[in-house]
């Protein structure tokens, strides 16, 4: 009987309003809009989608996908053509399938080099970015015989420069938002602009069909997983939109070339750059990407052979472990990923019509917008609202190379503010304490704070004694003779000994509060010396910089 019982025993269904309750419950007092994350496109992100929740939006989305799995396009980093040939031979045995060539980086080509890569385009696909019409390297397309030139497949992107007549197989009309993604662009924005850019082109020739047969996008992906995930199945489904605005029933395809962004790149503890290659890689394979490119993780400072082997795993890892290369639309049927795609579909539909409105694609990029969506980025990543691991979170005072390479050139990076702060800090011989007060427990998470917001600007923080009053903390300073300090205590402690310890403290030490108080005894601790707070949610880098100089010029009044 128990037996048949445990058989024949159902569960109830939990409802969304259930759910919201139990979750209520356990906030404790904090409002549910609190579990809602606010994104730059203007999407609010649910704690959790339902079925109800889809079917209030449009019915599923499926991707468009032509084909299952995807290109493993490894760009080579060379310093001459023979170097490049070697790379890229090298790299094909082990696991690369494309010829990558960037044309940010010259490089010097002999005949016999350009002919090898002529007779590797008939066996591998070839994509070319940022290439001018008088780069060497394009000879190579001149020396692959006529009757041979249907075989080869690709995509280019170069300025000012005619495809020799026979390569029908390979597309030359490209809408590349690496800059415009560089330069702070949103999903939504980026989205819109390969649609403005598109009408662009097609009102200048006579057949859509002709245009879309040579057309292909490129995308730079970026950490935020689940939104870029949806950004490429977004584009799917706006594609077939736009081309039902030419009368095409059934949109041509479209190839989306996707290369991992470097927006969120840093020079300080590089090896994060491995997980934000992996996360952004995976985004592209679940998004329905078909050609990926990604970038070492020194890639800022100057890639290594090392650099590049890894670069490369990450595709093949993923190819390997997770056979996401079998599937046509991994990501579909999730109610959050079908949601998330249909607002972003909404959305960058609204701003296409907008931006062809106002002047189409060249008045847009000539406009201020971009600006301000760097700046709002920025702002973010400074204020904390967006984490950098072990750049404006968890960093590591840890020896860093500093150095531009050469071969890759972008503006944008969201890590550049604080890498320029560490940097003054390399040679120096400022002393930095925290003054800690009262019991461990109680000190501890701003100390903690305290020494790992500095760290984000290359200073070291060290751990003075505990103190149980101000006195204590005066007569410590004066004999040891820090140059800048931190009080770390609870707030009704640090209410108590500020006066006195501000009346003591040595003349030209740089004094600072741990945590936010109230504006009038804000206000009376400032006008009696304190230089300021450290505090959650700060914009570091505007502290930071303050910090700085004013040690700087606490130095220079005692040199004087």
């Amino acid at each position: 009987m128990t037996i048949h019982n445990m058989q024949t025993t159902t569960f109830d269904k939990a409802g969304f309003e259930q759910w919201k309750e139990v979750a209520v419950q356990s906030l404790k007092g904090k409002p549910f809009d609190s579990l809602i994350t606010k994104t730059i496109e203007g999407i609010d992100l649910q704690p959790l989608y339902t079925q109800e929740s889809l079917a209030k939006r449009a019915q599923l989305i499926r991707a468009a996908k032509k084909e299952t799995g995807w290109i493993v396009a490894q760009q080579q980093y060379a310093t001459d053509g023979q170097q490049f040939v070697a790379d890229l031979k090298s790299s094909i045995e082990r696991g690369n399938e494309a010829i990558v060539c960037d044309g940010a980086k010259t490089l010097h080509w002999e005949e016999s080099s350009l002919a090898e890569i002529a007779q590797l385009m008939k066996q591998y696909p070839i994509f070319i970015t940022n290439m001018k019409h008088d780069n060497s390297f394009l000879k190579a397309f001149s020396l692959v015989p006529e009757m041979d030139r249907s075989s080869v497949n690709g995509a280019i992107s170069v300025s000012g420069w005619t495809l020799p007549a026979g390569y029908t197989n390979v597309r030359t009309a490209s809408a590349d938002m690496w800059v415009a993604h560089h330069k702070g662009a949103d999903a939504v924005t980026e989205l819109a602009l390969v649609l403005a850019y598109a009408a662009d082109q097609a009102s200048k020739v006579d057949n859509f069909s002709d245009f879309a047969d040579d057309f292909f996008v490129r995308f730079a992906v970026d950490t935020h997983f689940f939104m870029e995930i949806s950004k490429f199945r977004a584009f799917r489904v706006l594609w077939q939109a736009f081309s039902s605005a030419y009368g095409v029933a059934e949109a041509p395809y479209v190839p989306i070339i996707a290369i991992t962004s470097l927006r969120s790149y840093s020079k300080l503890d590089p090896y994060v750059n491995v997980l934000r290659a992996g996360n952004e890689t995976f985004a592209a394979v679940l998004g329905g990407a078909d050609v990926i490119t990604v970038h070492p993780h020194n890639i800022i400072t100057g890639p290594t052979s090392s650099s590049v082997r890894m670069a490369r795993n990450i595709q093949l890892v993923i190819k390997e472990e997770t056979h996401s290369d079998k599937v046509i639309d991994p990501a579909g049927g999730s109610y959050f990923m079908e949601t998330l795609t249909s607002e972003l579909v909404d959305k960058s539909w609204t701003l296409f019509l907008e931006i062809q409105s106002t002047g189409g694609y060249d008045a847009f990029i000539a406009s201020d917008k971009f600006g301000k969506l760097l700046e709002q980025r920025r702002g973010d990543v400074s204020k904390g609202k967006q984490s950098l691991i072990g750049t404006n979170v968890y960093a590591e005072l840890t020896d860093t190379n500093f150095t531009d390479w050469d071969g890759i050139q972008f503006e944008g990076r969201l890590a550049e503010p604080f890498e320029k702060l560490v940097a003054l800090q390399k040679d120096s011989a400022t002393r930095i304490a925290l003054l800690t007060f009262g019991e461990l427990k109680d000190f501890k998470p701003r100390a903690d704070f305290v020494g790992g917001f500095l760290a984000t600007g290359g200073m070291r923080a060290e751990w003075g004694p505990t103190f149980d009053n101000a006195q204590q903390a005066v007569t410590w300073l004066a004999d040891d003779k820090p140059d800048y300090a931190i009080v770390c205590a609870t707030s009704s402690l640090t209410e108590t000994i500020m006066e006195q310890l501000l009346a003591g403290r040595p003349e030209g030490l740089v004094l600072d509060v741990a945590g936010k108080y109230d504006s009038a005894l804000s206000e009376t601790w400032l006008n009696a010396g304190l230089n300021g707070f450290i505090y959650a949610g700060q914009d570091k880098v505007g502290k930071l910089i303050a910090i700085n100089d004013k040690l700087e010029g606490a130095a220079s009044d005692e040199q004087a």
